[in-house]
């Protein structure tokens, strides 16, 4: 392997080591020698990547919305969906991977959002660029799915957009809490009256 794929490969395993353990226990729960014991790979190895564990997060947080974004561009260029089945299928996905991992999830933004927007400038505003980038996607889709008449509001779609975001953020944190799929099934519910879609595929 070439050094430059060996660095690439070797830079990419902290991180998704980093992702698997924050995901589960939170940003400061976690420390550097349990993430490089899980990647493989030796201290050093950290800072010739990264010069501190803030800028770390910034890296994690930054590799995580790039692939998040990617697949929601996938997602909602499906053949043969409508926008609305589209969306739905968004949601049903979002339900499913937050109910992985007994009800821990695997969303960064859900996991990560609060408690690191407190403690990193930086980390902060790589969130708000990532939640930003998903919440014009899902107005993209809003605005396709009028277009093609599988959707129905009565709001502006970007507002719309934030507010099922919203919404579908809550329902995360407080299924974390009681420990059940209730509320998103409601969430699915509520969505399914915000789009004014009926019948859509989960």
């Amino acid at each position: 392997m070439q050094p430059a794929a060996h660095e690439h490969q070797t830079r990419s395993e902290i991180l998704a080591a980093g992702q698997r353990r924050m995901s589960r226990k939170g940003f400061t729960a976690v420390g550097l020698t349990e993430i490089l014991k899980e990647a493989g790979v030796p201290k050093g190895s950290f800072y010739h990547f990264f010069t501190s564990k803030d800028a770390f997060g910034e890296a994690l947080l930054s590799d995580y919305f790039e692939a998040y974004h990617r697949n929601m561009d996938e997602m909602f260029s499906k053949h043969g969906l409508t926008a609305a089945e589209g969306l739905m299928l968004y949601w049903a996905g979002w339900r499913e991977h937050q109910l992985a991992f007994d009800y821990q999830g695997r969303c960064l933004a859900v996991k990560l959002g609060a408690e690191v927007a407190d403690l990193s400038e930086a980390m902060r505003l790589v969130l708000k660029e990532g939640t930003a980038g998903i919440i014009s996607r899902l107005t993209r889709a809003i605005e396709a799915g009028v277009a093609d008449g599988s959707v129905a509001v009565s709001q502006p779609a970007l507002d719309v957009a934030s507010a099922l975001y919203s919404l579908w953020l809550g329902a995360s944190v407080m299924a974390k809490i009681e420990r059940n799929d209730d509320q998103f099934e409601r969430a699915l519910k509520a969505t399914r009256r915000m789009l004014g879609i009926t019948g859509a595929r989960r």
